[in-house]
């Protein structure tokens, strides 16, 4: 039986915990439950909706409300260690629904209006050469042509090793991080996901000594060199194959990778676009328990069609996380301009 403890919180009446299955030694737990802290011990939270176990997914259970200053998730093993990469708690239930209404469409705070029809005139003039809802290979696309989820390879150009903990840890940090993104999305004007799994499907190394592992969780890519570093197979990637079809890919479509996480020694900058986010690989690994890792949610938002600040300011915001080093997280404009794309783009997914 092991436990996860959840950060210090006052009033909960749900929580997720998302499970993953490599089909080696991580595996489901067999079953888990919620506990909340009453002073001086433990004690299984009330009338609790049910422990749903399911692989790749966040697993809700709701119950009564309890005020506490902790909660954990107590699990048991089943065939293998568990496989736990991220858990949540809720003062509400998540998602739609009579507690936690979606918004009917388009109402940001009245002080946002001006600066977000700036950034968006901005965008439509100069983005992608003013091609900007002709393109069709950002972040948007690649969710929704996959129905909700989202596939990785990681580019892992270094000569350090990877044991089979750092990268189910590289997993985690990844899915925590791009879900600060995808959880502002979620009951807002009609976006139908509560959730987005990120999946890592492939490693692109040099040399197959340096992975430590001898699980199938993941396909491995050896010495496939382009831009002079490791390269997951282009015949798997969304970037190589954008209308969707994979037919030459190893390990079939459910391989498939939407982006690369191309994590670079000593590289000095971070990058990211349609094909994923590339960042300097002993910041990603220093950081990689960090609430919020500035850089990957910086280069995350670019995927997603958010711009770069270098000439333009928009009225009364100069400190958000995609004007490069003036905010460590995520802020509301952020969340705004995020919403804004998907206000956009929506009706080309049927919305």
């Amino acid at each position: 039986m092991g436990a996860a403890h959840l950060v210090p919180a006052a009033d909960h009446s749900a929580a997720e915990a998302y499970f993953f299955d490599d089909d080696g030694g991580v595996r489901l737990p067999a079953s888990w439950r919620v506990q909340s802290w009453n002073g001086s011990s433990y004690v299984d939270v009330a009338e609790a909706s049910g422990y749903p176990i399911a692989a790749n997914r966040y697993n809700l259970v709701t119950f009564n409300a309890v005020s506490t200053t902790r909660l954990r998730v107590l699990m048991a093993s089943g065939a293998g260690s568990v496989g736990l990469l991220e858990v949540k708690a809720h003062a509400q239930p998540p998602g739609p629904g009579p507690t936690n209404p979606p918004s009917s469409g388009w109402n940001p705070p009245s002080n946002l209006v001006t600066p977000l029809d700036e950034v968006w005139r901005h965008q439509e003039q100069t983005y992608n050469n003013g091609n900007l809802y002709g393109f069709r290979n950002y972040g948007w696309d690649q969710l929704f042509a996959n129905g909700g989820y989202i596939n990785y390879c990681v580019r892992w150009e270094s000569s350090a090793t990877v044991t089979a903990a750092q990268r189910d840890q590289i997993h985690a940090a990844l899915a925590r991080q791009y879900n600060k993104w995808m959880d502002v999305m979620v009951g807002h004007n009609g976006f139908p996901y509560t959730e987005v799994p990120v999946r890592v499907v492939g490693w692109a190394v040099r040399d197959r000594t340096q992975l430590q592992w001898s699980d199938n969780s993941v396909d491995i890519y050896v010495n496939d060199i382009r831009e002079n570093a490791p390269q997951c197979a282009a015949p798997c990637g969304r970037f190589f194959n954008q209308n969707g079809q994979y037919p030459n890919c190893p390990g079939g479509a459910a391989r498939h990778y939407d982006q690369s996480l191309w994590l670079t020694d000593g590289f000095g900058a971070g990058h990211g676009g349609d094909w994923g986010q590339r960042l300097p690989r002993e910041y990603f690994m220093d950081n990689i328990n960090a609430t919020d890792m500035y850089a990957l949610l910086h280069e995350i938002g670019h995927t997603y069609g958010l711009d770069d600040f270098y000439e333009l300011t928009p009225t009364g915001q100069s400190r958000f996380i995609m004007k490069a080093l003036t905010s460590n997280s995520i802020t509301e404009f952020d969340r705004w301009m995020l919403r804004d794309w998907w206000r956009h783009l929506k009706s080309r997914y049927g919305y």
